[in-house]
């Protein structure tokens, strides 16, 4: 097991970046949900930094400047979902574009690649993103974009980071790089760091850790792309409540004692499913046998609690799984203070079309699991 020390300040950081008391009439510790949709002005278009709640609201710049730091990057942007951040992104690029994504992503991503942005205007190539000489060979003269995740969903494959970023912009320094960091959080991997120009979170996930929240958040160093997002943000209005973002700003505050409990209690249960001789195979990045491992050593601080595995058997062997389950649940989503079991081939993945899911090995005994980080071990 390596050392999950993470970065330095992280958990300070979370707890006090943007939430200075001085900010608040009043000096609250705890920071106020301010609900209302519009602001005085003193003058025609002048006023004290908010004019309407869409374009900008309190409770929410706080969350932004505090899940900014975490990430180590300027800039923070929050939006009303995972999807809503992606969809928001695409629209950074002209009709026309090209953009490359990793063959194994989150369903949603691959829904809206395959089925909505390739309906309007944008053409998408699938590569297996585990080698970045793939990502290489599918640029184009008009490749504006590059998607990515690592660890991917479901198989948990990782990219490197670093290799492909230099790859991209060593071809274009103006292709955008995208990183979608929901399955590490910004506990244990910072893509900006490896040369990422935006990182995406399902911030509905790890960041907020209690399952009572859909959010994504968008960060970046980038001055030019920052100002782009936030015109798209305002102008296409996928933006969260202030209620939302006042739960994830009290869910973040846990981030680092609940991502230490995740990856002990990940790597504990990985270890005993390896053993077990009803399953076939464990993938977890955190064990020497991942195919990867030496990528994950030199590239994150440690793991979160995705484990997926394949059992014995066929799709009978997977519902005699789920049906037997005591404390994992039979439900999507991950992250939370809930242990998870899901079947990627029928639920989170169930609109990959099949033949892309028998390519990348979405098979009838593949189960991912998202475990509980309070388990006493």
């Amino acid at each position: 097991m390596m050392d999950s020390s993470t970065f330095p300040n992280f958990a300070t950081n979370a707890i006090h970046v943007g939430h200075e008391c001085e900010q608040w009439k009043g000096n609250t510790v705890v920071v106020p949900i301010s609900l209302g949709t519009t602001f005085k002005q003193t003058q025609p278009g002048v006023h004290s930094g908010y004019d309407y709640s869409r374009s900008g609201n309190p409770t929410r710049d706080v969350l932004e400047k505090c899940l900014a730091s975490l990430e180590d990057a300027k800039h923070g942007l929050a939006f009303a979902s995972g999807l809503a951040a992606t969809t928001t992104l695409t629209h950074l690029l002209p009709t026309g574009s090209h953009v490359i994504c990793m063959d194994d992503v989150y369903g949603g991503t691959n829904r809206y690649m395959n089925n909505v942005a390739s309906r309007n205007g944008l053409e998408v190539t699938f590569v297996d993103g585990t080698d970045y000489a793939n990502v290489t060979a599918a640029i184009k003269p008009n490749t504006k974009m590059v998607w990515i995740e690592s660890p991917t969903n479901p198989l948990l494959k990782l990219a490197d980071i670093r290799a492909i970023a230099d790859a991209v912009h060593g071809a274009d320094p103006n292709i955008i790089l995208v990183m979608d960091n929901t399955f590490m959080s910004p506990y244990f991997q910072r893509p900006l760091n490896f040369g990422a120009d935006i990182v995406l979170h399902s911030a509905t996930k790890y960041i907020n850790g209690h399952t009572d929240v859909v959010m994504g958040v968008i960060m970046t160093n980038n001055d030019e792309l920052c100002k782009q997002i936030k015109y798209l943000q305002n102008s296409m209005g996928a933006v969260p409540s202030p209620f939302d973002c006042f739960l994830v700003n009290r869910g973040v505050k846990t981030l680092a004692v609940r991502m230490k409990e995740h990856f002990k209690n990940g790597l504990f249960i990985a270890e005993c499913l390896e053993k077990d001789p009803r399953i076939e195979t464990v993938i977890f990045p955190a064990l020497p046998s991942h195919p990867q491992h030496e990528l994950y050593l030199r590239q994150c601080r440690g793991c979160s609690g995705m484990i997926t595995m394949r059992i014995k058997g066929d799709l009978e062997s997977s519902k005699k799984f789920f049906e037997a389950l005591k404390i994992f649940v039979l439900a999507e989503s991950l992250g939370g203070y809930e242990s998870l079991a899901e079947h990627p081939a029928l639920m989170t993945h169930a609109s990959v079309p099949k033949d892309h899911r028998d390519m990348l090995g979405i098979s009838d005994n593949l189960i991912r699991l998202s475990e509980i980080p309070s388990i006493s071990l």
